[in-house]
């Protein structure tokens, strides 16, 4: 069963390309997180999923060698519609909203799901932190307590991806208008120096 539309999907779409993280190279940074999230869980696979308009798309991957897959087999688009909750599928072949999902028939042959989402400053989830199995799991509390943690650090520095890239785009545009400035003074003080050197010869003579 494919995952509803969120309500409020146009704003979360646009919320979501505010950050330019879309299709960005992979980072040691998020990657850590991944890999950590799995240890904790003890599960074969961890993602960032960051889930577009027509697909799921992976800022990191653990365990699995994929950069993206369509967002009607995506569990993490499921998650988007309990931003508060953390959702879990301990058996997703006893789940009738996944059992025939190729994502479960065929490779990576998921099982157990787990996503915290990835909710913005503006209130909008964006996408998640995901481990995956492939056999029935259940989490303790506390793996749960660290999975949600983790998820805060990932947002944390998508968040300050963002600021970084909007302080070096406010850097361009000063530097653009530096040079303008430049440009400006040197013509000033090119077309005073003419009248202003004819008034220094006056004065000499």
């Amino acid at each position: 069963i494919a995952p509803s539309t969120p309500a409020n999907e146009r704003e979360r779409i646009k919320d979501l390309y505010s950050y330019s993280i879309l299709d960005t190279l992979s980072e040691e940074d998020f990657d850590n997180l991944t890999t950590i999230a799995s240890e904790i869980c003890d599960t074969n696979i961890s993602l960032i999923s960051l889930v577009d308009k027509e697909r799921q798309w992976f800022k990191s991957t653990h365990g699995l060698n994929a950069t993206e897959t369509e967002r009607q087999y995506s569990f993490c688009a499921h998650a988007l519609n309990a931003p508060d909750d953390v959702f879990i599928i301990p058996d997703a072949r006893r789940d009738e909203r996944f059992v025939d999902n190729p994502l479960v028939a065929g490779d990576p042959n998921i099982v157990f799901y787990a996503g915290v989402p990835l909710v913005s400053e503006s209130g909008f989830p964006l996408g998640t932190l995901c481990v995956i199995h492939d056999a029935p799991k259940k989490l303790s509390p506390n793996q749960i307590k660290s999975l949600k943690a983790l998820s805060r650090q990932v947002m944390n520095l998508i968040e300050l991806k963002k600021k970084k890239n909007q302080l070096e785009r406010v850097t361009e545009r000063l530097d653009a208008k530096n040079k303008s400035l430049e440009k400006f003074v040197y013509s000033v003080a090119h077309d005073l120096r003419s009248p202003l050197n004819n008034i220094i010869s006056v004065t000499e003579i």
